[in-house]
């Protein structure tokens, strides 16, 4: 199953402003950007790994050990989990936070995540708890 459309078009979109401001060393907002990228292409495989090879170059320039770990597990953790439909919802894949906790899912990416099939049949499962 691809990536529906309009998900596409914002993961990518979210994936380019994180690595303009990767190239600009503004490592903290481009973390963030990664983060909805992160939210967005967590059911696909390839998507979610790329953007844990991504947070992982992020906090590699921060000088981010703790971060660099919790990547380095999820680039692997994440890929298996998405092949096998077995990811947190709304989790923001930085190492901050537990690997496995479910998180609120942000309404405007809400609004792009249920017109994806994949996605939706993740997200349906589990109530939105208000704005992230």
């Amino acid at each position: 199953m691809s990536m529906h459309t309009e998900l596409r078009l914002a993961y990518q979109e979210n994936l380019y402003r994180a690595k303009a401001l990767y190239q600009q060393r503004q490592w903290r907002e481009s973390f963030r950007y990664l983060e909805r990228a992160h939210i967005l292409g967590q059911h696909y495989a390839i998507a979610h790994t790329r953007v844990h090879i991504w947070m992982f170059k992020v906090a590699w320039h921060r000088g981010d050990v703790l971060e660099m770990i919790g990547q380095g597990i999820r680039i692997i953790g994440g890929f298996i989990g998405s092949l096998i439909g077995k990811v947190p919802v709304g989790n923001s894949g930085g190492a901050d936070v537990s690997a496995f906790a479910v998180m609120p899912i942000p309404d405007d990416l809400r609004e792009i995540l249920i017109k994806d099939e994949k996605s939706w049949q993740a997200i349906k499962k589990v109530p939105n708890k208000g704005k992230a």
